[in-house]
């Protein structure tokens, strides 16, 4: 599913306006997709509930009109609220004389305003950007102490369609409807958060109007696409083999995760180079690896030494997982060196193998190996010299073009997960709030490192890891609770979901 900006979107709805139709045929359609799927969704509740349909003096009004005539014929007590007087763009205007001539009451907005069931937020749309003003300032805080259901039209109105960001006293939606294609807004923070549940509706605008390359979501059929129906006659090598030098002795559980999860998602063979003393630890929880216990620093680290063997590893894997729960220090950083530079494979560095390299980024430059980098936004900070606040406004491009600079696939975690390889990006829309836990990192790196084992692309992997990991949350988040879930009720459910992608 492709997601635009708001310049984007405008290009195409005048592509569209070019070739197909008219402006006010097209804002029919939406108006009428839109309340389609509201009322198919909230139909008996609108019935026994009266709508308020909040309209600003923009284009987006144009829908509001159209929805609460179409409510209204369908039986709904709904009114039409004006929240800065009757429009006066060509468009709008016809419909809102259509609403009135069908019988819909008509408002100034007041206090009583809000004594409704469900207000229908068409003040805006992608059109919106800045703060506030009167008197949509005082209108936003309104509708959100009103503990009344908010359905956002597009997009909630205080949203930046075009950066993601979002004014102080935004909409807060219950549901958001996209017309035609998610927007930024929806996928951004920290926009996203007040979109609620989100639903996209198709107005027929043709294909032949998308002209641009858009970045898009990661889909379940371009997941399916990645995995290939296994031969009868296969057997552990054709599934490749994987090398995790992951975990310490403090953080041991980071490698027995890691390895689970790699295990789960289809890869023949794993070795875990592991600590000495962390050995024990994670051979009590995991059967099927083939351990590899080193030396080790008196903290329980890994030892510099342990590159002397690595080399004869090297020639054996099909992909490595470096960096779970290693630990950041100069033993980590010479083998975060060494592995980078020596790997005659693709490479997964997560954790503190970013954090490894974030103190010494230059090595990066001397990768020969394809590279795929898991951080999350403190660690993207790390690497790139800037803050978490900064990652956080621009997360899109600051990944891209880390990506593209330096040659890497890079995974840059969060609620709505980028992946790019610095010319495609992706935005995944699967997850949830309670795989916010330690743990649920190094279950992704495990998953991403397996896949390219198995014969994918890095950047196939990563997206299809992202996708799976946040699937993996929302049916853990089913099963128990966002609240309850844990890292173990995901890695268990990964090998059965895994089936509806063979």
């Amino acid at each position: 599913m492709r997601i635009l900006t708001a310049s984007q979107i405008r290009k195409v709805e005048n592509l569209c306006f070019e070739r197909y139709s008219t402006e006010a045929e097209l804002m029919l359609k939406a108006g009428t997709a839109c309340a389609e799927n509201m009322f198919s969704r909230y139909g008996e509740e609108m019935k026994k509930e009266s709508v308020s349909v909040l309209c600003g003096a923009g284009k987006n009004a144009g829908d509001g009109f159209v929805i609460a005539r179409l409510l209204y014929a369908w039986g709904v007590d709904v009114k039409i609220v004006l929240c800065k007087g009757e429009p006066t763009i060509a468009e709008p205007k016809m419909y809102f004389e259509q609403a009135k001539r069908s019988g819909v009451p008509v408002e100034d907005f007041c206090a009583d305003s809000l004594n409704c069931g469900f207000v229908v937020d068409c003040m805006f749309g992608i059109g919106f950007h800045g703060e506030a003003r009167e008197p949509f300032d005082k209108i936003f805080e309104a509708v959100n102490n009103s503990g009344t259901t908010v359905i956002s039209v597009d997009t909630p109105s205080g949203t930046d369609s075009e950066s993601g960001a979002a004014c102080k006293n935004c909409i807060k939606a219950d549901y958001t409807i996209a017309i035609s294609t998610l927007k930024f807004a929806h996928v951004l923070p920290p926009a996203n958060a007040f979109c609620g549940e989100v639903e996209t509706v198709n107005i027929g605008i043709p294909e032949d109007c998308y002209e641009d390359e858009y970045i898009t979501t990661i889909t379940p059929e371009y997941v399916s696409s990645i995995f290939a129906k296994r031969d009868k006659n296969s057997n552990k090598g054709t599934f490749g083999h994987q090398l995790n030098i992951c975990g310490s002795y403090s953080m041991f559980g980071a490698a027995v995760i890691s390895a689970e999860s790699a295990i789960r998602s289809g890869v023949g063979l794993l070795k875990l180079v592991i600590p000495e003393s962390a050995y024990p630890l994670a051979a009590s929880h995991l059967t099927q690896p083939i351990f590899k216990p080193v030396a080790q620093t008196l903290d329980g680290t890994f030892s510099a030494d342990i590159t002397y063997s690595l080399k004869s590893e090297f020639d054996w894997t099909s992909a490595i997982l470096f960096g779970c729960g290693v630990g950041d220090n100069d033993d980590t950083r010479i083998i975060c060196d060494y592995v980078l530079k020596n790997a005659k494979c693709p490479v997964v560095l997560d954790a503190d193998g970013i954090n490894c390299l974030s103190r010494c980024i230059n090595i990066i430059k001397d990768i020969k190996a394809p590279t795929v980098l898991t951080p999350h936004p403190g660690e993207m900070a790390r690497l790139v010299s800037k803050t978490v606040a900064e990652i956080q406004k621009d997360r899109i491009n600051i990944a891209k073009n880390f990506a593209k600079e330096n040659k890497v696939v890079l995974v840059l975690k969060g609620a709505n997960t980028v992946v790019t390889d610095g010319e495609k990006v992706f935005v995944n829309i699967t997850g949830n709030p309670g795989m916010a836990m330690g743990g649920t990192g190094d279950m992704l790196s495990g998953m991403i490192a397996s896949f390219i084992a198995q014969g994918a692309s890095p950047l196939d992997a990563a997206a299809a890891g992202v996708y799976l990991h946040g699937l993996c949350g929302d049916e853990a988040a089913k099963c128990v609770s966002q609240r309850g879930m844990t890292v173990s009720d995901m890695t268990e459910l990964l090998g059965v979901l895994m089936s509806n992608f063979e």
